[in-house]
Order: structure tokens, then sequence, then C-alpha cells
């Protein structure tokens, strides 16, 4: 007897992400699952009397999309409760929205929020910008963190209550110190922030109902441009019981899996390493997979911190011959991957620099031969050696890449503030896929501004800002196709991430998560891309969003 649909989706395009079958016109849906694809006459014999239709017309169907690194979470928190700051302002703008916020909050209340333009810290590491802060601010502690998410801003009274003095430098990572005077600026590189951040958390922080809707109010956001499976790339036990109690509750409408922090060069989680990955599958329900641990093997090279295999130019502070270094040595990370693989889970790990990625390859080669096959991401990809990119598919080793932070803007400027012409070859997304890598995209959000997934597609193709705010194009060698781009935001995501027989493509058996586009995004000019509408999303076959 055939099995009755519960929903039938028909449409002009639909587009599968399945190259054995990656066209058709109609799919049902049974339980959440789909039940059969084909065109409008095959999948006709599914329908029942019960059965619901979804006739999409000339809009487009894609398989819902997949971000494969994000921090939604963080992104939720300082959309309801802290100081959103777009990434452009100056520090004239800057001050006047934290003084705006300052009139609404008790006198001792924390300002908390972000993002500064990381092109704008040197204006800040000075001791009369801080001053200046702390005025805005009317003496409350203020804590911004800029637009790496890897670096903050804090005042004279957050410096108090965290301990920092110019007597009491943070061991990890770097205060910056003013010229004249020789006081911490407030400008904190990596973990020389965390003692800020713990300030806060123990003046209160969120509480856990706040926790569970900084998470809501991430997935709802991103269910809005379309996504339905992402990887958050670095939790606490927090983030990890408010999806947990979200999924128990019917309420988390995406697949996620989570990241457990081996080592936090930037957020102040307690606890992580061996503590936090024995407490992981308490938090494992339906749809989210506490799968993967994160490692930071660098920072970012604005800061000096990325690992390069080239040394940076000279600077007063480092000299001429200095590489930037990695958090752990090749048995450090080896050892750590071995225990991580005997709990069978994989590995995302945070590599800026072309030296900690080659780090990571040569601890993957020696895993490899010795037969462990657990999944290993290079997160961010965006800087190789030529002779590396093949070793990702000889080693099994994906891509983690994020088109939002490379196109020219904001971020790409500060990397060629530090690396010069270096920076125009970053992110070699063709010659990943030519030499069979498995490409994986990821927004980084709330790093970028938005996790809209037309963007990363359009970025990869034109290698421009798609936005247009920044002029010209970034290695346009490296462009891939749309449908090849649609692969990295699709499939490919959900196959790094462990998830590829679940969803990433519209096949028989998966989840039925889709988006609905007012109109079929790859197939027009590449420089439209990103003005495609998002009309609905739907997750296990039910509409989560609605334009």
């Amino acid at each position: 007897m055939t099995e009755v649909a519960d929903l039938i989706v028909t449409g002009a395009v639909i587009r599968t992400a399945d190259r054995t079958n990656p066209v058709v016109e109609a799919f049902a849906v049974r339980d959440g699952r789909i039940l059969a694809l084909g065109s409008a006459a095959d999948i006709e014999r599914f329908r029942g009397r019960r059965t619901r239709t979804l006739e999409v017309g000339d809009a487009a169907v894609y398989p819902g999309f997949v971000d494969v690194h994000n921090h939604h979470a963080l992104a939720g928190r300082t959309d309801l409760f802290e100081l959103s700051l777009p990434q452009a302002l100056t520090l004239d703008e800057i001050l006047d929205r934290v003084r705006d916020k300052a009139a609404s909050l008790p006198q001792d209340a924390w300002i908390v929020g972000g993002a500064v333009p990381t092109t704008l810290l040197p204006t800040l590491a000075n001791t009369a910008s801080r001053l200046r802060l702390d005025e805005a601010a009317g003496g409350r502690p203020v804590v911004l963190v800029e637009d790496s998410r890897h670096n903050r801003w804090a005042n004279t009274r957050a410096l108090e209550l965290a301990g920092i003095t110019v007597d009491s430098i943070p061991s990890s990572g770097v205060t910056m110190l003013d010229p004249d005077d020789g006081t911490p600026t407030g400008v904190l590189l990596e973990a020389a922030g965390i003692p800020v951040q713990e300030a806060y958390d123990r003046s209160g922080g969120l509480t856990p109902a706040q926790h569970a809707a900084a998470s809501r109010r991430g997935v709802e956001l991103l269910n809005s441009f379309g996504i339905t499976t992402f990887q958050d790339a670095g939790v606490s036990v927090e983030i990890l019981q408010a999806l947990a109690d979200l999924d128990r509750a019917d309420e988390l409408h995406a697949w996620v899996v989570s990241s457990l922090l081996i080592n936090d060069e930037i957020f102040g989680f307690d606890p992580i390493g061996e503590p936090l990955i024995a407490r992981g599958e308490e938090f494992r329900t339906a749809h989210h997979r506490p799968d993967f641990v994160k490692i930071f093997l660098d920072g970012v090279p604005p800061a000096r911190t990325a690992s390069f295999l080239e040394p940076y130019p000279e600077d007063a502070a480092h000299g001429a011959h200095f590489h930037g270094e990695t958090t752990m040595t090749f048995d450090e990370l080896a050892g750590w991957l071995r225990a991580v693989a005997a709990r069978g889970l994989g590995a995302k790990v945070h590599c800026t620099g072309d030296g900690s990625a080659r780090l990571v390859l040569d601890v993957a080669e020696a895993l490899r031969a010795e037969g462990i096959t657990t999944p290993i991401q290079i997160a961010h990809g965006q800087f190789l050696a030529d002779s590396d990119i093949p070793r990702l598919r000889a080693l099994d080793v994906s891509a983690d890449i994020s088109p939002f932070i490379w196109y020219p803007g904001v971020i790409p400027q500060a990397l060629a503030d530090v690396l010069g012409e270096r920076a125009e070859h970053s992110q070699p997304n063709r010659a990943l896929i030519d030499a069979g890598a498995l490409v994986a995209g990821g927004s980084d959000w709330p790093v970028s501004e938005s996790p809209n997934t037309l963007e990363g597609l359009q970025g990869l193709v034109t290698r421009a800002d798609p936005l247009g705010r920044a002029p010209g194009v970034l290695w346009p060698a490296q462009a891939i196709t749309a449908e090849e781009a649609l692969e990295v935001f699709t499939i490919n995501a959900a196959t790094a991430m462990g998830l590829a027989a679940e969803t990433g493509s519209l096949a028989v058996g998966k989840s039925a998560d889709f988006v609905v586009l007012a109109r079929d995004a790859i197939a027009g000019p590449p420089d439209e891309i990103v003005h495609t509408e998002v009309l609905s999303t739907w997750f296990a076959g039910r509409e989560v969003y609605s334009r």
C-alpha cells in the first residue's frame, strides 16, 4: 500500500543539492521526513484526503541552508540583552551609543556589547580614549568586543572589577599599555580579556531563562535566513543546557552540532576541557548533537596572534622574525585529538594562519597513519600554503570557510594593514575544490554582522562585497560557481559536521528541511543573489519562519 503524505511540495524549481537527482518538480513529506521526490505526476500518488499542499509556483525551493560555523547564542544574547553596535561606527558614535545606553541603567549596571571595528583598536589603545569611555558610561563598567570577537575594550571600572592594574597584568593574551603613562588602556587582546568577562559573570551574568531566550532568539534569526542546520563553534554548559531544554520542549527548530571547548582564548566559559567534554552526553537530544570539540590553535592576524609560516612585517613590538605562535605543540594537539577520537567526537580547530593550518595537517597525517578517522575541520582555512591544499583531501580534513569575513571590507583591510600583499591571497576556495577537499560554509556570526547565507553564496561567486559597502574583489581567480556555492552551504556543510544522513540535501529518508526563495537565486546574475527574499523556512516538514 502506498504511504500517504502529510505534505506535498510542488514548484517550477526545486533544487535538491543531490547530484544524482539535482532538480525535481515535487516531493512528498511524511512524519517530518522526505517520502519521495520526482515529477509532479509521480508524487501525486502519495496524496490523501488530509495531505496538505505547498505550491510555490515560480518561487524556488532549496534544501535548508547549513551554517558550519556560528555562535548563535552569543548573537541572540547581544540582540536581546546587550548593546548592539554596527561594525562601522566611529569612536564618537560608539561613545554616543554607550551614553544613551547608560542613561537607562542603574549606576552599577554593566554595559556589555559590540562590535568595535578592528581597525579602530589603535585609536582606543590609550588612556585618553579609556577616560572618554568612562565619561560616556557615567562610571558604570563597560566591556565591548571588537569585530573578530577575540579582543575587548574595557573601561576603568571594568578593569578594576577584573583586577587588572599596571601591577597585575593578565598572564595570557596581550594587555595593551599606554605608551606615555604605562597603564592598561583597556584594549585586551585574546585571553587578556577573560578576567573582565569573569568579573561580569560574577556580577550575575545571564539567568538560565535568559540563556534559553538567547538560544531561542539565535535560532529564530537563523531560521529567518533559511538556515535549518548549524554548528555552534564554542559552547558553555549554559548554552548546552539551553539547547537541550529547547529540543525537549519541541522548540528547537534546527539541527545543532555543538563544539565543546578544549581551550578558551576569548569566551571566559567555565568549565572547559575534560570536565566539559565529560558532560557533553547529558545534553544530547533528538536534534542537538554535542559531537565536536573546539580548539583554538592560534588567534587572529590583526593582533599578530595568528601563526604564519613566513614572518609578519617588522614592527617595534615583535621585531623582524615574528611568525606568531600556536597555543599547542604537535604532541599536545595530537594528544587531545587522540583523546577526542576515543570518545567518538570530531574536532573543529581554529587556524587563521597557514602555520597553524600546517600543524593541524601534520598531526592529522600522524593520526591517519595510526588508523584514527575522527572528523577534523580547519576553521577558518583562510590562509593555506599551496603545498598544503592537496593534503586536506588526502587526510580527510575539511575546510570550514567564512566568506562573510574575507570579502572586501573592514576585516580584510585590517588583514592588509598587518600582512600587506599577503592578505590578497586568502580563501583559496577554487583551489581547494579542484583538489577535492570538502569545503563547508559558515558565517561566523556574530563576527559577521549577519548570518545571511545568500551573502555567503554571492561572496563565493563574485569575491566582492555583496552589499556594496567596499569596492574591489579579492583574488578573483578563486571564485567558484553558484552551484558549487550552494553545495558549500548545504550538503558539504552537513557532511563536515556529521549530519549528511539527516539533512543537507533533499533526498528520500532525510529530514524535510527546506527554504522557499522568491526566485531561483543561483540561476540569475551573481551580483543579484543577495537580493533574493526568503519567503518561508521549513524544518522537519513544519513551517518555522514566514515572511
